[in-house]
């Protein structure tokens, strides 16, 4: 039989990477004895946490009559246990999926309520983050990897987190967000850059786990805003699959964390979850500017997808250059890459070669 190569192996701006993490909350957000629907490539995904504290997630649809669970409130079983009430007619559930009661069945019916389940998700804290884990098999009970890391700054909390959707397959909000070259021409303002400060710039990447770095190196002279940092910082940017990207900055004793966690809602919108940690100084001081500054930028970037989209509707073929454009071309050999290593059942084996790439921004 024919395999779906469509479904199987998403070319560019269509399908989604699977048996990954993807970011869906801060734990912070989601809060004892609450559930919480979220969508997360194209999936409805209950994200609630149990009154002892536990996380789980668990598939938003109610098999018997289609109602979302997370409408519906906690309840406890006779051993102690909480359960999901769906709001429709009772049924409830336990955090693995399982059913654990149907209140309409009487005495004699002959049902095996525990053999009925909705799918359940691996969901994990990590560094006051909450990732969950898509696998390709719904069947599959294979333990996952562990969830992401970054760079530990010891900080108890992030002091900036901004969100926005952008009317875009993730696809295409990934290769714009580490695009190089539309600085100058998307995010114009007196403290970051203009097209008049453009000039060649010269970064050395190699690979890393289930990605690509851009080592370590001063900012470019032209990005005035590392300028409010002081000394002499020195950033060092990750891309991970299959959606993370942070910048590292180190000012002399102290850091500057940004990740940028990319959850594709669905095959025509992407959450952009932006999370700033810092010890700075600058942060106490001139924080409500900064936070300024992460929100114009992502508004910037969340225009251009939506002028972007005018020419995509017309399925356009894409010229991808080099070196500007390497980046987004080492993505999709990335992706490339992580399909077939499953496909055949091997480990991944990264594609990205270390290198230096030379642009104008």
């Amino acid at each position: 039989m024919a395999r779906d190569t469509e479904r199987d192996e998403p070319s560019f701006g269509r399908g989604f990477l699977t048996d990954a993490w993807y970011f869906a909350a801060m734990s912070r957000d989601v809060r004892r004895d609450r559930l919480q629907r979220l969508e997360m490539l194209g999936e409805p995904v209950l994200l609630g946490r149990s009154p002892d504290g536990s996380l789980f997630a668990l598939r938003d649809v109610c098999p018997h009559r289609a109602a979302p669970l997370s409408r519906g409130r906690f309840a406890r079983e006779p051993d102690g246990q909480p359960t999901v009430e769906c709001p429709y007619h009772g049924w409830r559930f336990r955090a693995d999926g399982s059913c654990a009661a149907i209140p309409s069945i009487v005495a004699g019916q002959d049902l095996e309520v525990a053999r009925i389940r909705v799918r359940s998700y691996p969901v994990a804290e990590s560094q006051r983050m909450i990732f969950v884990f898509i696998a390709s098999d719904r069947r599959s009970e294979i333990e996952p990897p562990p969830p992401p890391r970054f760079p530990d700054i010891a900080l108890a909390a992030p002091r900036i987190v901004e969100r926005r959707t952008f009317a875009a397959h993730i696809d295409h909000a990934i290769v714009g967000l580490m695009d190089p070259a539309h600085g100058p021409y998307v995010h114009q303002q007196w403290w970051w850059r203009s097209r008049r400060s453009a000039h060649e710039k010269s970064k050395s990447f190699a690979p890393s786990p289930e990605g690509f770095v851009m080592l370590r190196h001063p900012p470019s002279s032209n990005s005035r805003a590392y300028a409010a940092l002081g000394g002499s910082p020195e950033t060092e940017i990750t891309f991970r699959l299959p959606s993370l990207r942070w910048e590292h900055v180190i000012v002399g004793a102290n850091q500057v964390l940004a990740l940028t966690c990319l959850t594709p809602t669905n095959d025509r919108a992407t959450r952009i979850t932006q999370i700033i940690w810092s010890d700075h100084p600058v942060f106490w001081l001139a924080g409500p500017l900064v936070r300024l500054a992460a929100r114009r930028f992502l508004e910037q970037d969340g225009r251009m997808v939506d002028l972007q989209n005018e020419g995509l509707r017309y399925d356009p073929s894409l010229i991808w250059i080099d070196d500007a454009d390497r980046q987004a071309r080492w993505y999709q050999a990335l992706k490339r890459e992580w399909l077939a290593s499953r496909r055949e059942g091997r480990p991944f084996v990264n594609p990205v070669q270390p290198t230096t790439l030379r642009w104008t921004s």
